[in-house]
């Protein structure tokens, strides 16, 4: 079941290999099958090596202004995110926003983090799920699980 948003930060320029590699690094033994969205600022709505991987999964790029974003709290905010967006982070709060997407309130406290920013090859990403989505539908069973 797709239930996983993926908020994505990055430099201009980052290559898609890149940025599928930090997005499968935050994901961690969920699915990549589980993913749902991909969002990020809008201000990357023309950034090439995000598109190219969207494109290249088919998955849908939700886009949010500086102004949406700056209304989800942040736990730990980004000196060079707010010098160089005017945001405290990018990555969480377009996790949450794109995750909630689906409530018809549509605003981040109907979605929760599953795991907070990492940070991979200076990409940002972070993962959120909606709040009503079932546990077993976000975390892998047990059985999934590596027993190392």
């Amino acid at each position: 079941m797709k239930t996983l948003s993926v908020g994505i930060g990055c430099r201009s320029h980052s290559e898609a290999a890149d940025i599928e590699a930090a997005v499968r690094a935050a994901l961690g033994s969920n699915a990549f099958e589980q993913i749902r969205a991909v969002a990020t600022i809008d201000t990357k709505a023309d950034e090439a090596g995000l598109l190219e991987f969207c494109s290249r999964h088919r998955l849908p790029l939700r886009l949010f202004s500086r102004e949406q974003i700056a209304a989800v709290p942040v736990a730990s905010p980004s000196a060079a995110v707010r010098a160089h967006l005017g945001v405290d982070g990018v990555c969480e709060p377009c996790a949450l926003l794109a995750a909630a997407a689906s409530d018809s309130e549509t605003t981040a406290q109907t979605a929760r983090l599953i795991v907070r920013k990492t940070a991979h090859a200076g990409i940002a990403v972070a993962i959120a799920a909606p709040n009503d989505a079932a546990l077993s539908d976000v975390l892998p069973s047990p059985q999934d699980q590596d027993p190392r």
